[in-house]
């Protein structure tokens, strides 16, 4: 087992999907989806203390496998305590190459307070 597998947690993929609210309109339905593991980081950098005084929720460095590829928007769950995730960068700009023996890839993400409406 490498040190990254040990830094790594379960996650649950949350799906959005639109149902008819009764009143001519909809409304958002959150399931859970499909299970992954990542390693979940607080970024703690200059920058990202420089944006929390501007008001931008905690930043994190999300690390999954290569076959993981977390879309920018996408929202996760993480099992052990159960805080929401959304992802704010796109998992195809940061992944280890082909070629490369290290199988991973990197998002970024907010903590989310609560599962948006």
């Amino acid at each position: 087992m490498s040190l990254l597998d040990e830094e790594m947690t379960s996650c649950t993929l949350i799906d959005r999907t639109t149902v008819p609210d009764g009143y001519g309109g909809y409304t958002n339905v959150w399931k859970d989806g499909a299970k992954i593991n990542a390693a979940i980081v607080l970024n703690n950098s200059i920058e990202a203390r420089v944006a929390d005084l501007q008001g931008v929720t905690a930043l994190y460095t999300v690390t999954t496998r290569k076959n993981i590829n977390l879309q920018y928007g996408q929202i996760f769950r993480r099992e052990s305590d159960k805080k929401y995730f959304r992802v704010t960068s796109d998992g195809d700009d940061m992944k280890t190459p082909t070629s490369a023996s290290l199988n991973m890839r990197q998002v970024s993400a907010e903590e989310l307070d609560a599962l948006p409406r």
